[in-house]
């Protein structure tokens, strides 16, 4: 982990930029998967997971019976947490649903605005490095309150070609649909068009890995997507007020996500950024994922100086991270300052991973610098919105001629003609 300057990381920030290469080359394998499924189907699938996840499956859909017998291989405290942790969840994002609202403008005209649940939703749920329920609730139940018919997961089976019992019981409990045991670029090409087994969704959502973050903005157009996600963030903003025990956990409870996870600490006080990275160095020591969190570090983790509290936000801003955590002083009264983040939290005992398991709010987030322009994931991704336009014949006609002056202005005759043919009656 590097200390570095604000002025240092202003004038290189290398890490933002696109490796456009290495995309080049992902782009090629997730192109030709995509076509694969598009033209074997359900056939391409099976071999893929046999070359992939080096498992041959009879079947892609999980059965009742793999239902059950998850839930018997799962902890009665693990049951517990889920059910809290649903819980708080639902009840954060029941404050985001939205509803349909018409208003009479005036006389003989009515507007408004019609909200749509999506009929199929497709869930991609990671594998790989560790198993993920959290994620499952965290994308399943916004669907299922924004009232989407039909939610799918595809999620990598394990080497014996089960799906990780946790998961399966947090998908029962969410009220997922169907999970299928397939993952990678295939299963977002599975979701998006289509197969023997496998129904068209018409939004994808999800975090993934590269493969899959490529496969998805690939789709895109012929599907929905959530977002183009790429490696986990954590910044932290700190004072003297912040326990560098703290802020070093916190650190480390993102770089343990993978290699390209990026853990990154702003403050203004050099004693503390020196703290840190000691504190860094010994818990990552006695970490059980002390090879992923070492490598990670090493290439993008990094404590920045700033001169002063404008040039440490500005940086943050610039960062953008998905997961901020501000141990300040008063932090809610500086929470002004920040722009760009996909989750806030305030203070020494609102640490990232209450975000990620157990709040509320969403832990699907903007990532790369995204927070700029994007949200986290909520109900309202689940819905789509039609306009609703009525006139009557004397409020269109009051209106027509600054209609046809605006469509003639734009040379489209043909539009004013609608308007004309109703000024002039039906059997004119």
């Amino acid at each position: 982990m590097k200390l570095i300057t604000a002025e240092q990381f202003l004038n290189n920030n290398a890490d933002q930029s696109s490796a456009a290469d290495d995309e080049k080359k992902i782009d090629q394998a997730v192109l030709e998967i995509i076509q694969e499924v598009r033209s074997s189907g359900d056939k391409a699938l099976y071999d893929y997971t046999k070359k992939f996840d080096k498992v041959e499956l009879d079947q892609l859909a999980v059965t009742e019976e793999e239902f059950l017998e998850a839930e018997k291989q799962v902890s009665d405290s693990f049951i517990q947490a889920l059910r809290k942790a649903q819980q708080n969840i639902s009840e954060f994002h029941q404050n985001q649903m939205e509803k349909s609202w018409f208003v009479n403008k005036e006389p003989g005209i009515m507007l408004g605005q019609k909200v749509t649940p999506l009929e199929k939703v497709g869930v991609y749920i990671p594998g790989g490095k560790a198993a993920y329920p959290s994620s499952v609730l965290m994308n399943v139940i916004p669907a299922r309150l924004a009232g989407v018919e039909t939610v799918a997961i595809t999620t990598p089976p394990q080497s014996d070609g089960s799906i990780n019992p946790h998961v399966l019981v947090a998908a029962k409990q969410a009220g997922a649909d169907k999970v299928y045991k397939l993952g990678g670029a295939q299963a977002i090409a599975a979701l998006a068009y289509g197969t023997e087994s496998i129904p068209k969704v018409a939004k994808i959502v999800g975090p993934g890995n590269a493969f899959v973050a490529r496969a998805k903005k690939w789709v895109y157009g012929d599907v929905a997507i959530d977002m183009i996600a790429g490696p986990s963030e954590i910044c932290v903003l700190a004072d003297d007020t912040a326990s560098p025990k703290y802020i070093a956990a916190d650190l480390l409870s993102q770089a343990e996500h993978d290699e390209s996870a990026r853990a990154v600490c702003v403050t203004i006080s050099e004693p503390l950024a020196e703290q840190v990275i000691m504190e860094v160095r010994q818990q990552a020591s006695r970490l059980e994922r002390k090879e992923i969190i070492d490598q990670s570090l090493e290439q993008f983790g990094k404590v920045i100086l700033a001169a002063d509290k404008e040039e440490a936000f500005n940086v943050v801003n610039i960062i953008a991270p998905e997961h901020l955590e501000l141990m300040i002083e008063n932090p809610q009264e500086q929470l002004e300052y920040v722009k760009n983040a996909g989750a806030i939290f305030l203070g020494s005992y609102s640490p990232e991973p209450l975000g990620d398991y157990f709040a509320g709010p969403n832990h699907t987030l903007p990532t790369s610098a995204t927070a700029a322009f994007a949200s986290p994931l909520g109900v309202y991704d689940f819905i789509k919105k039609s306009s609703v336009i009525q006139y009557s014949q004397e409020a269109l006609r009051e209106a027509a001629s600054s209609i046809q002056t605006l469509a003639e202005t734009e040379g489209l005759t043909a539009h004013s003609n609608a308007i004309q043919v109703r000024k002039d009656g039906p059997h004119a």
